[in-house]
């Protein structure tokens, strides 16, 4: 009896060593756990880039997806969910999800993109390293930078800048265009909005006493974008923006980072972590070249004349 109950759980312990569900066994491919905050174009792109640059290193990885669609309260139930999984790697896009997941996940690598300021948002330390398990990259610009070329395509004095309380991206990107302001000559009209209504109301309001308005990246202001856009078309303000896919929906200009290319800087990033990387040893990165991208389309609509020194600049064009 004794040597059949020992053959029976010879038997048993084989099929689960096989099965690779077994205390100890081996995992044929790597995980991670991919968060995203929402659905819009460039956090989608950075991802994709950043899974082509991880393939090229680990070509058997597995990925499992959870998408918060733009809800912070969804944001941290995907963050435990996804601390409890144990992935090889966590790749997050967006700061709200960033936040949520770095304070969630301690024991494993995560690995950020499209996160504008990672050391305001007290995900990071210091942009040379974390001092934690997370590193990532960033579709910061800077914000003289982006005064300097409003200046070209004409002059304002007045600057409406677009908002979300409570959202750090979008709060940092607002602090930042005040602090520059005294330098381009301009005055910042901080406008906050926390709903589709406010766009409605607050925006309205704003209109008669601004010549510009700049869009952060408010999670508010990109699911409502046609509503903000019609209302400044109709005043005749010239839009803006640090977000590409903003302009190709339709804001006048911006200078922007290339989505595709803040997501593979994550990517290579995730690689190497793979390979046996701290990831505070790799610095967190911002592009070093921007684009500047003009809406023709747009232009014609609020009839504004694009002057030459301006075309200059322009890098790419939204017919």
């Amino acid at each position: 009896m004794v040597r059949v109950k020992q053959a029976v759980s010879a038997a048993v312990l084989a099929v689960v060593l096989v099965s690779g569900i077994g205390v100890g066994s081996a995992r044929a491919e790597k995980r991670i756990g991919i968060v995203m905050f929402s659905q819009e174009k460039r956090y989608l792109e950075a991802r994709d880039a950043a899974k082509e640059a991880i393939g090229k290193k680990e070509p058997g990885v597995l990925y499992v997806e959870e998408n918060a669609e733009g809800n912070k309260a969804r944001a941290a139930e995907i963050a435990k969910k996804v601390a409890a999984a144990k992935y090889d790697l966590v790749l997050v896009m967006g700061t709200s999800a960033a936040t949520a997941v770095a304070g969630a996940v301690k024991d494993v690598p995560v690995v950020f993109s499209m996160v504008y300021d990672p050391v305001d948002a007290k995900i990071a330390k210091d942009w040379s390293s974390s001092g934690n398990n997370t590193t990532g990259s960033s579709p910061k610009v800077p914000m003289p930078l982006i005064l300097e070329s409003l200046k070209k395509l004409r002059a304002v004095k007045t600057l409406g800048v677009i908002y979300t309380p409570g959202e750090k991206n979008s709060e940092t990107q607002l602090k930042e265009l005040q602090a520059a302001q005294a330098g381009a000559g301009l005055k910042i009209l901080p406008i906050p909005v926390a709903s589709k209504d406010e766009i409605n109301t607050v925006v309205a309001d704003a209109a008669g006493k601004i010549e510009a308005l700049y869009i952060t990246g408010s999670s508010v202001v990109g699911e409502n974008l046609p509503l903000l856009l019609g209302i400044a078309a109709r005043a005749k303000i010239v839009t803006l923006s640090h977000l590409d896919d903003m302009i190709e929906r339709g804001a006048l200009f911006g200078v922007a980072a290339n989505s595709e290319a803040v997501g593979r800087l994550a990517g290579e990033k995730a690689a190497k972590i793979l390979g046996g990387a701290a990831p505070a040893s790799l610095p967190i990165e911002m592009l070093s070249s921007f684009d500047v991208i003009l809406n023709q389309k747009t232009a014609a609509e609020i009839g504004i004349a694009v002057p030459a020194d301006f075309k200059k600049l322009v890098t790419r064009t939204i017919q």
